[in-house]
């Protein structure tokens, strides 16, 4: 009643403003405004700034709004006034409602929402810059939000939800790799986006305490919903697009794609375990959990073993204030009913049917409403068609899934098929383990010992890498100073020039002063001639001074001029001395320093002289440490070599002296099996002649010697051994011959190998003697084959032939010998003998028929099998290729005409009274045996729906029951001829009766003895039998193989 009264609050004051606009603007503008207004409402109540979680109704509401509208025009319009920008609690429902539409809601939510991308961007980058509370949430939140509109802007096949068949997946890539390829990585870009965020809001959360119990860690958790359904179909389609680009591309190709997954594995697989342990989303959802180890994509059929993460939504799952999800046209008819029953129990039907009058007040006519009916029902029509393609989209669904188990189950029998050639084959490759296993424990010395002599020869070789280090270093340091020492005497050599300028200067000045003294001295000389010229003019114008007066004063004006001619030159003397001085102070200047270079320069010299010296010592002394590395070097290498020798003498001793122990007579072996050994060790033997010479040319190549050394040991022991074993099942003579060459090829193997232990006699040592025991050794394997197996194979399908005719005309014949036996004895015995011959004979005619029969049913199903089996081959070739079979089948038909001829002798001596009735059971024995093993050999490759096989099975179980039927002849013959020779003891006293008992007990005890020995022999026979079968048969070799 609360929630009725509720309601009829809610709907008492809208209904006037509908229906007064209904009558105004027409029905549908008011359906379009109601509408608008409820999901207006449910977007204000979904996206509010309340720090708790959004309500599944309220979103529930939007999503089918955009369905009703298809499309998400509406929601946006709403969401612009928002203040998302300034509100970080408001953005991040926001977000999560926005997610929930891009998942479930209509198709076109992805077309109307890509033009708000770029919005979306910038509220990101804005959101980014706040380090604390919903600010780097929904800045991520928002970045997953493009990533997700993005992916499927560029890939329309995926739906919003990412819910896809196989089938569907392989289309969106066109079965194009390249595709795939990017496919692949824009998957892993969308799925690193889901796990930021993931990641961020475990971060954001205070895990110490119970936050998912709280309204605040609820609001952040609650999209976590959309995220792990996300994660757990991107997961799932990543692992089959590796699987999908591994069988097309190179594994190194992938080893991105591969290591980017192995990433985002480790951290979807801890959110995903970090998340199931929350009470919160217990309640509402079920979080699949990833493998314990990511898948192998190096193994193709790894992919069966994925299985596909599914994320389960419990019915009850919804929050506690969210209504289940039912048919939208049922949710109203059934609450309009319920409002509709109400209001008539308080309002009466008839006030329930108009309660306002507003047929009268808005003059709604009755066209109205016809016209509001066909709208109606047109949009029901509608309904109908799109439930009718539903169904039938659904069916065709149907058809494609039963259609997909058909060809599982045909995969499932194929699988079943291939489990069992699988298991057949563990069994052949666990035999060929064990005898691997024997070959590993043989070889592991060796591998051993070759592991110790490589670590010394690295050990070796860093030393001496180190030691050419340091002698590079001193190379380059004897380099530098005999640079230096360039450097100083170009310089030495300068210095010298310059003192021979300033020598030659000084010399020219020298020169120059004494022209200039000389001239002096002349031109004094030349004043002091003027002088005396002079006075003997004064005194000659004294005398003639009456005469020379005129002349005087010139004279005086002459002799003043040479005076002061004479001043300037004693003023040029003086300067020319100051000259002098002044380049004797120079000189003396030079020669300090020259002497200064001087003694540099031999300081120089005797410290580049002690370097160089020093240099030398250190030279000469790594020149001969290296020289005493190389011998060590040397010493080791011949060490190992002598140690490998010594190893491998030890090791072919090890054989010669098996060769004599008596525990190894019991050993046997095939001639085949020695020759392939034989072949090995001489292939062997050029091979270590080569490295041998190679060796002694340069021993550096050691490395190419010791595992020679080693095969060539193991082979030729081998070989031995093998030679050995086919001596203990060959003749007497061939098998001596065997064993001594076997011997002598021992002792030539020990010789050589001592050889190359003595460094005197290393580069003497030749292993031809070996070669040719070999050789021997290979001829005498050679006259030991068995001959069945000299026939060439393609003679084999004639020789099937003619041993399948022959053994027919043997039969044949041994038939006519029994008729004609049979007519014998009724023309000449009677009585008891007449009645056992002819039973006996009788009974193996009938033997004879039914072996006849068993011969054309055998020949009949080996055609059968020739001709399915040959192909495109011809029957000859088929022998050839089956020559184990054929062998069996020719090895069969002997033993059954050789049987039927030993049968016919032993009853004709019967019947003759010659022979004995156990030889005539034995015989029939033995080819009741020899016609088995036809059976079996013509069984080996028959179908077993064979008409033919069922034939030759019946004329089998007829040939056994004639071979009874003979058995049985033979010993009701014995008895009544046993019968017929009783003694007659009446005529005897007692003590020849006690002396017969006495001979009886002793006869009796000759012939258990006899019989044991027999027996004995019997089982000697059988098994050397077998022996002789095994090795015709290639039993052995096969065994070895």
């Amino acid at each position: 009643m609360d929630r009725v009264s509720s309601s009829m609050k809610q709907v008492s004051n809208p209904l006037p403003k509908v229906l007064s606009r209904r009558a105004g603007g027409g029905g549908l503008e008011a359906e379009r405004e109601s509408f608008e207004r409820a999901q207006t409402v449910s977007i204000n109540k979904a996206i509010n700034a309340q720090e708790v979680a959004v309500k599944e109704k309220h979103a529930r509401t939007c999503i089918l709004g955009t369905h009703h509208e298809k499309g998400a025009q509406t929601f946006w319009s709403v969401v612009n006034r928002l203040p998302l920008s300034g509100n970080a609690v408001l953005c991040w429902k926001f977000c999560h409602v926005f997610h929930k539409l891009l998942r479930d809601g209509h198709s076109n939510v992805l077309k109307d929402s890509v033009r708000y991308k770029n919005e979306l961007s910038d509220m990101s980058r804005m959101w980014g810059h706040l380090s604390e509370g919903y600010g780097q949430l929904c800045s991520i939140y928002l970045k997953l939000l493009r990533t997700k509109m993005e992916f499927h802007t560029k890939n329309p096949r995926f739906p919003g939800n990412l819910q896809m068949s196989d089938r569907q997946l392989d289309e969106a890539g066109e079965n194009d790799v390249n595709n795939f390829f990017q496919l692949t990585v824009e998957m892993f870009d969308y799925l690193e986006c889901e796990l930021n965020l993931f990641q961020t809001v475990f971060s954001s959360l205070d895990m110490s305490r119970s936050v998912s119990v709280t309204a605040t860690g609820q609001c952040r958790l609650a999209p976590l919903i959309q995220v792990i359904l996300d994660c757990s179909h991107l997961y799932d389609y990543t692992v089959k697009l590796l699987f999908k680009l591994h069988s097309c591309l190179p594994a190194d190709t992938l080893q991105g794609h591969r290591d980017r997954f192995l990433e985002q594995f480790r951290k979807l697989k801890e959110l995903f375990y970090r998340s199931s342990n929350l009470q919160y989303f217990k309640r509402l959802i079920q979080i699949p959990q990833l493998p314990e180890n990511p898948p192998n994509f190096l193994r193709a059929s790894a992919l069966s073993e994925h299985i596909s993460p599914v994320v389960v939504i419990p019915a009850e799952a919804s929050s506690p204030d969210s209504e289940p999800i039912t048919d939208l046209v049922e949710m109203d008819t059934a609450s309009q009913s319920l409002f509709d029953n109400k209001f008539d129990d308080i309002f009466g039907s008839s006030f329930s049917s108009d309660p306002f009058n507003f047929n009268s007040q808005n003059g709604m006519n009755k066209d109205d409403k016809d016209r509001l009916i066909e709208q109606l029902y047109g949009e029901i029509a509608a309904l109908k068609e799109e439930l009718e393609n539903f169904k039938a989209e659904s069916a065709r669904g149907a058809v494609q899934l039963r259609g997909r188990a058909s060809e599982l189950e045909a995969e499932l029998a194929e699988q079943q098929h291939l489990k069992q050639q699988a298991q057949d084959e563990s069994e052949f490759l666990r035999a060929e383990l064990e005898e691997l296993k024997k070959q590993r424990e043989d070889t592991e010395k060796a591998q051993r010992s070759l592991t110790e002599i490589e670590r010394r020869a690295q050990a070796n070789e860093q030393r001496y890498s180190k030691l050419k280090e340091k002698y590079s270093e001193l190379v380059q340091n004897h380099a530098d100073l005999l640079r230096k020492n360039a450097e100083v005497t170009k310089q030495v050599t300068a210095a010298r020039q310059a003192q021979g300028d300033v020598e030659r200067e000084k010399k020219e000045l020298e020169d120059s002063f004494q022209r200039v003294s000389e001239q002096a001295q002349r031109k004094s000389q030349e004043q002091a001639e003027v002088l005396d010229t002079l006075k003997r003019e004064l005194a000659a114008s004294r005398q003639e001074l009456q005469v020379l007066q005129g002349t005087l004063e010139s004279s005086t004006q002459a002799g003043a001029e040479q005076s002061t001619r004479i001043a300037s030159l004693e003023q040029e003397r003086d300067s020319l001395s100051w000259a002098a001085e002044q380049h004797g102070e120079e000189m003396a200047a030079l020669r300090a320093e020259l002497q200064q270079l001087r003694d540099t320069l031999s300081r120089e010299q005797e410290s580049s002289k002690m370097e160089l010296e020093t240099l030398q010592t250190q030279l000469r002394d790594k020149e001969s440490r290296e020289q005493a590395l190389q011998w060590c070097l040397a010493e080791e290498q011949f060490a190992l070599l002598q140690g490998t020798a010594r190893e491998a003498e030890r090791m072919v001793q090890d054989a010669l002296g098996r060769l004599e122990d008596p525990a190894h007579i019991g050993c046997t072996g095939s001639a085949d099996y020695l020759l392939s050994r034989t072949l090995a060790a001489s292939e062997c033997v050029e091979q270590l002649q080569d490295a041998h010479s190679k060796y002694l040319c340069n021993h550096a190549a050691l490395g190419s010697l010791l595992p020679c050394l080693a095969l060539f040991a193991h082979l030729v022991s081998d070989t031995l051994l093998q030679g050995s074993a086919t001596s203990h099942v060959a003749p007497m003579e061939p098998a001596d011959r065997l064993l001594e060459m076997c011997k002598q090829c021992g002792t030539e193997a020990v010789s050589y190998l001592s050889a190359l232990q003595d460094p005197g006699t290393v580069e003497g040592a030749d292993c031809s003697l070996v070669t040719t025991c070999l050789g021997r050794i290979s001829a005498i394997g050679e006259e030991l084959r068995p001959r069945g197996l000299d026939v060439k194979q393609e003679e084999l399908g004639d020789l099937v032939d003619k041993e399948m005719a022959a053994t027919a005309a043997a039969i044949e014949t041994a038939a006519a010998r029994i008729e004609e036996m049979l007519s014998k004895a009724r023309a000449g015995d009677t009585g008891v003998k007449l009645e056992v011959n002819e039973r006996i004979l009788g009974s193996c005619t009938g033997l004879m028929q039914a072996i006849h029969v068993l011969v054309l049913a055998s020949k009949d199903l080996q055609r059968e099998i020739v001709e399915s089996g040959r192909g495109a081959a011809s029957p000859k070739e088929f022998y050839a290729k089956n020559s184990r079979w054929t062998e069996g089948l020719i090895s069969a038909s002997k033993a059954v005409g050789w049987g039927a001829t030993v049968m016919v002798d032993a009853a004709d001596l019967v019947v003759q009274g010659k022979g004995t009735f156990e030889e005539l059971m034995v015989c029939s024995r033995e080819i009741a045996a020899s016609t088995a093993q036809l059976v079996a050999a013509s069984k080996v490759k028959a179908d077993k729906d064979s008409a033919n096989l069922c034939k030759l099975q019946q004329a089998s179980r007829s040939v056994n029951q004639a071979t009874a039927g003979v058995v049985a002849s033979t010993k009701a013959g014995k008895s009544q001829v046993e019968e017929k020779d009783s003694m007659d003891f009446s005529s005897m006293t007692l003590t020849q009766i006690k002396r017969q008992e006495m001979d009886s007990q002793v006869r009796v005890l000759e012939l258990e003895n006899q019989l044991q020995k027999e027996r004995q022999k019997l089982g000697e026979l059988r098994k050397k039998h077998y022996e002789l079968a095994g090795v015709a048969e290639g039993w052995e070799e096969d065994a070895a193989d």
